[in-house]
């Protein structure tokens, strides 16, 4: 075999490596992208704190009492369901996480959130800017 030959089989071998080695590295992307988001709604649907919240702003009227007592109080539970939807937009706005796979895991529960006049105002005046940007930027709730 000459060294031409040697080199073409070298330069093969190479870039058959270089596409198995990019294969690898997007197959375990995705596993680890679905764990990520495994991990994401485990918190939101298995968390006991944010079940009550869930039950209450479980798009009522949009407006109800207990809605508007929810906001009254404030209550650390109310901040922390908030909040959990707060990193979901900054993740969407890092680009770590896309429109298709935040409406697929949360879009009920985001329509809540959008049908209640109470709550948006609430969201708006006390710095969920990232969330308020989130719902403005959706369709109108189912």
């Amino acid at each position: 075999m000459d060294a031409e030959t040697v080199k073409a089989l070298a330069a093969i071998i190479a870039a058959a490596a270089a596409l198995w080695g990019t294969y690898v590295f997007f197959s375990n992307s995705r596993l680890q992208r679905a764990k990520w988001l495994f991990e994401l709604y485990e918190k939101f649907y298995e968390s006991d704190d944010l079940k009550a919240i869930r039950e209450t702003l479980d798009c009522e009227a949009g407006n109800s009492p207990h809605i508007e007592k929810l906001i009254t109080d404030e209550s650390a539970e109310f901040t922390d369901y908030l909040n959990f939807f707060e990193f979901v937009a900054v993740l969407k706005k890092l680009r770590q996480l896309t429109t298709d796979e935040i409406e697929g895991l949360f879009r009920y529960y985001l329509d809540c959130l959008q049908r209640s006049g109470q709550v948006r105002s609430y969201i708006a005046k006390k710095g969920y800017e990232h969330l308020d940007e989130l719902l403005k930027g959706r369709a109108n709730p189912r």
